[in-house]
């Protein structure tokens, strides 16, 4: 593409999902990706379509974004693998089960559906899981997809709506363009960067940096786990900058296989496997779900979340380099706010008012230093 009105940078679900929708409004976009649709975060994350409620902002972006999947996953191929499975926040004890009551009153106020559950309730509802909860909150709302061909798929429709794709390792953001490692450049009115915590790299004084976790996933077999499973001690470890830490989080996939997480550690991009950490993960998992020991590991990964000091995404435009846009920091939450990401930078690229009030995301809003976060 000769003149495009807009590049996106990076092929993951939110650029896959930006480029969607600039293409959708018959604007002219460039994507440009150094390896693969889906070869970043998006490649190495978990796939949950989940509404968190840590603050109001949180909430709102979640809800209004996991409803834009329910009305086009649907419409994916079979190989994106969406699950309207639901999720299940397990209580370990009276006070986390309070808490569970504090976040079913939030959901059920925005209007979505919540029931707490008691012991009896969990057990029935999730029959795999160890006795000794107290209970839990049912979200059935919730989803999962596999991310990596949904990525695919949604960068396809965006072709076919008259974008193109090119692979290139960009290295520098300009006004009015980018600048690649062959030394090409590329030109347009606007530019977003949604390259996931490369970002960084790319836009000097951006918020993000990467913490990695670490995956396992289960040979196949019956479904043994009806629901996502995530221990209510979960949300502390996720959305808090700070030392290597494990929580509960079990996924059933429709291939019959497990996907069990969840680790966070800061360790800049180095990849490979902490050992200590994946056994703490794994304990920790059969303890919740005691057939998990019984299942034999066919494979284990890390990957990097793009996280920020306030634990909320950069969405909107970077004003120390005008016509750039940012769609980064989403830390685990990337693939469930995909949508609203784009949403909101194709209403601020297109001049539209968007569903959501893009005050909080702005990347260049006042936050902590990344230094006293961790």
């Amino acid at each position: 593409m000769t003149h495009p009105d807009v590049i996106v940078v990076g092929a993951g679900m939110v650029g896959a999902w930006t480029a969607l929708g600039l293409a959708e409004r018959g604007l002219r976009v460039l994507v440009v990706e150094r390896a693969f649709a889906g070869a970043g975060s998006t490649g190495a994350a978990m796939g949950h379509l989940v509404v968190m409620d840590d603050t109001p902002a949180q909430l709102a972006l979640c809800r209004h974004s996991v409803a834009r999947w329910h009305g086009v996953a649907p419409t994916l191929g079979a190989s994106a693998e969406y699950d309207r499975a639901g999720t299940l926040w397990l209580a370990a004890n009276d006070v986390e089960l309070q808490a569970a009551v504090a976040k079913c009153a939030l959901y059920r106020a925005a209007g979505l559906a919540a029931e707490v559950l008691d012991a009896a309730g969990l057990a029935e509802a999730e029959p795999a899981l160890a006795p000794g909860l107290v209970g839990g909150l049912s979200i059935p709302g919730d989803a999962i997809c596999y991310p990596p061909t949904a990525a695919r798929e949604l960068l396809e429709r965006a072709v076919a709506c008259g974008a193109t794709c090119i692979t290139a390792d960009v290295v520098g953001i300009e006004r009015g363009g980018i600048r690649c490692a062959d030394g090409t450049t590329h030109s347009a009115v606007h530019v977003v960067v949604a390259s996931g915590p490369e970002s960084a790299a790319l836009v000097p004084g951006l918020p993000v940096v990467p913490r990695r976790g670490h995956l396992v996933i289960t040979e196949r077999g019956p479904r043994l786990v009806r629901h996502q499973l995530v221990e209510l001690g979960y949300l502390h470890s996720a959305h808090t900058l700070g030392g290597a830490s494990v929580a509960f989080n079990v996924q059933p996939r429709t291939t019959g296989q497990l996907l069990v997480g969840s680790s966070r550690e800061l360790v800049g991009f180095a990849s490979g496997i902490n050992r200590p950490l994946l056994a703490a993960m794994l304990a920790r998992a059969t303890e919740r779900v005691p057939v998990l020991a019984s299942l034999r590991v066919v494979r284990c990964w890390t990957g990097f979340r793009p996280a920020t000091p306030d634990a909320l995404p950069l969405i909107g435009a970077w004003p120390a380099i005008p016509g750039t846009w940012i769609a980064t920091g989403h830390e685990g939450l990337g693939i469930t706010l995909a949508p609203a990401t784009a949403d909101l930078i194709v209403a601020g690229i297109v001049g539209e008012t968007p569903a959501v009030d893009p005050a909080p995301y702005d990347p260049a809003r006042p936050m902590p230093s990344l230094e006293h976060a961790a």
